[in-house]
């Protein structure tokens, strides 16, 4: 396992700022159903995650292979890799710009989303009674914080109704206030209330940072060790980094290092409702809870319907119909998409940061592979 250690967190930075790569992307995305050419083969087969040709699973090879070639002749160094199951197989894996499939790469605030996976775990265990078990259960001094109990929910929402917002420098609860601080929970605590908590979603790196602490006191281990016992290890994803504060605290708010592939496989896992191989990692209920929205993000958001427990949802048409999905974002255009209707994960890793173009690229990328499908 790879030591880890300590940095100061990244914020995630979600606007779009070049119009020039989406008017690229949009002119060269257009020539899919153009000139068809052969695929590239597969990988070498890995241990129980079977392969399979795009076309034996319904999807159209040429269109796929099309966009593979357009990745690889356009200009995008800073794109990595690209992994497609479908009805739980392998059937895209392919890397770029020196990428393999060995190589872990900064997900970032994707990594919100394993925390949220987390979460469920500790509930599964009992760690956390329910959702609604209030803050100040863990930490009682919050009992004596000025307004409403913030419970659970609330932080899994982004809707704590502290005065933290990432995507407004003046707001004291943002990221660059408080993340070398020694003592994170004694600084939350002195932020105020400024709406009631579960009423609002406010963008922010407080309530992950909240729910990662919980964990690791109701666990008594650090968050990083928990997911390497209860979620990592299951899924035999044994080579990651997940960077830790001045305070020794894993950040649970991104900086979570992963192999695309490995990325890909906490994707099949919530497809599969919590099962991986036939044993039980976090139960359905969770996982089903992670796709259902509390706040519509549709009017401040350009990618995501909705958001809840650190995961994004949203809609594609395809063939007319709308297709529900619901994905993990990080900075630089890391997504991860699971769409049960379809029996689909996508997962791309890329170093765009702080780069509004690579989220483009990636939900781009996401709906030409759904329009492969049959």
């Amino acid at each position: 396992m790879m030591e880890r250690k300590h940095c100061n967190f990244i914020k995630e930075y979600r606007s779009i700022q070049s119009i020039l790569i989406i008017t690229l992307l949009g002119i060269t995305m257009a020539g899919l159903y153009g000139q068809k050419k052969p695929a590239d083969p597969l990988k070498p087969v890995i241990s129980n995650l079977p392969a399979a040709n795009p076309s034996e699973v319904g999807m159209r090879m040429d269109t796929i292979s099309h966009l593979l070639e357009l990745i690889r002749q356009t200009n995008h160094p800073d794109f990595r890799g690209l992994i497609v199951f479908k009805n739980n197989k392998l059937v895209v894996e392919e890397y770029f710009n020196t990428f393999w499939r060995a190589t872990i790469e900064d997900i970032r605030s994707a990594g919100k989303s394993i925390t949220g996976i987390l979460a469920g775990i500790a509930i599964d265990q009992g760690l956390i009674s329910s959702v609604d078990q209030r803050l100040d259960a863990f930490f009682p001094a919050f009992s004596n914080h000025k307004g409403q109990p913030i419970r659970i929910r609330d932080l899994l929402a982004m809707s704590s109704g502290l005065d933290a917002d990432d995507n407004n420098n003046n707001s004291p609860g943002n990221f660059t206030n408080w993340v070398l601080e020694d003592d994170w929970i004694q600084f939350a605590q002195t932020l105020p209330e400024v709406f009631p908590p579960g009423s609002r979603y406010v963008y922010n790196d407080v309530c992950p940072m909240l729910i990662g602490e919980i964990i690791q006191k109701a666990s008594g281990m650090t968050l990083a060790t928990f997911a390497e016992k209860y979620l990592f290890a299951p899924l035999g994803i044994e080579e990651y980094y997940w960077y830790s504060a001045p305070n020794g605290h894993t950040v649970p708010m991104g900086n979570l290092y992963l192999s695309t592939l490995d990325f890909a496989k906490i994707g099949l896992l919530l497809l599969n409702e919590g099962m991986w191989m036939g044993s039980r990692v976090v139960s359905q209920q969770w996982i089903q809870q992670l796709s259902k929205p509390r706040f519509d993000l549709s009017s401040i958001d350009p990618f995501a319907q909705g958001y809840g427990n650190f995961w994004f949802t949203g809609t594609k048409v395809w063939k007319g119909k709308s297709i529900p999905y619901y994905y993990a974002s990080g900075n630089g255009g890391n997504l991860l998409f699971i769409v049960p209707e379809f029996q689909m994960v996508v997962a791309l890793t890329s170093t765009a940061y702080g780069q509004g173009y690579g989220h483009f690229r990636g939900h781009r990328i996401f709906e030409t592979i759904l329009h492969a499908i049959n």
